[in-house]
């Protein structure tokens, strides 16, 4: 009797590990890729509930969300022979996951060093000023070469983001004594430019007075005026013979008469 006791609780716990084997739930971001007897399922398995063969098939899990990967520091030099050290950021996801399985080891790794690769290569073509200004056409540039060596593995790189770019002491001084003589240029040909204007203003307000000796004469009087007001002094101040002429010029005429 006991026995066959054993033996039954023995077949009971083999079912249960039968089921436990065969019964499977993926979430809504998980696909599984599925081996039966070592040949690929042409089908993806999930998401929710399915049954598998127990022994006979075995199951991948493969994530289907985007995944965020920094890439390390790279040393860089680049085509004006500035070294540099440069990480960046690339965001891919799978997109076919039997692709990610079969047809690369290890489809993160491989995304990994070919980002690293490609970072450098790229970089080392452009010139440092490029670097600093162009950045979203270099990133597009990664974009693109990243998503075409990747295809074939059933990724989908969907951005890369050039992070940091770490620069050389002496660059940095360099850059910033540029930056200064940059400002000075530009201040000394505002300078200029406001001085050019102001000689040709005062050009054409010294032709309207010269024509109109009344103007003139109110001039002197306006500036007279004006020092007066702001300085308690005596002023000698030349006034010029024509302000009296109207009166000179009756008294002749008396005379002549």
């Amino acid at each position: 009797m006991a026995p066959t006791i054993i033996g039954l609780g023995l077949v009971i716990l083999f079912v249960i590990f039968l089921l436990v084997q065969a019964v499977r739930i993926l979430p809504e971001y998980e696909r599984g890729v599925v081996f039966r007897l070592g040949r690929l399922r042409h089908t993806d398995y999930g998401p929710g509930l399915f049954l598998l063969i127990p022994i006979v098939d075995r199951m991948v899990r493969v994530s289907l969300r985007t995944i965020v990967h920094d890439v390390p520091s790279q040393d860089v030099i680049t085509r004006d022979n500035v070294s540099i050290k440069v990480n960046a950021v690339v965001y891919f996801r799978v997109m076919n996951p039997r692709k990610a399985i079969v047809e690369v080891e290890n489809y993160h790794y491989a995304t990994s060093q070919l980002a690293q690769t490609t970072l450098r290569s790229v970089l080392g073509q452009v010139e440092l000023d490029e670097l600093l200004s162009a950045r979203e056409k270099i990133n597009h540039e990664l974009q693109s070469i990243l998503d075409t060596q990747t295809d074939p593995w059933g990724i989908k790189v969907s951005a890369v983001e050039v992070k940091h770019v770490d620069l050389p002491a002496e660059m940095q001084r360099a850059m910033a004594k540029q930056a200064e003589a940059e400002r000075e240029k530009r201040a000394k040909i505002i300078h200029a430019e406001g001085e050019s204007l102001a000689s040709t203003q005062l050009a054409e307000a010294a032709d309207k007075l010269a024509s109109s000796p009344s103007s003139m004469q109110l001039r002197y009087l306006q500036t007279l005026t004006e020092i007066a007001s702001e300085r308690n002094s005596t002023l000698i101040f030349p006034l010029p013979v024509e302000l009296f002429r109207h009166l000179l010029d009756p008294a002749g005429k008396r005379n002549a008469d």
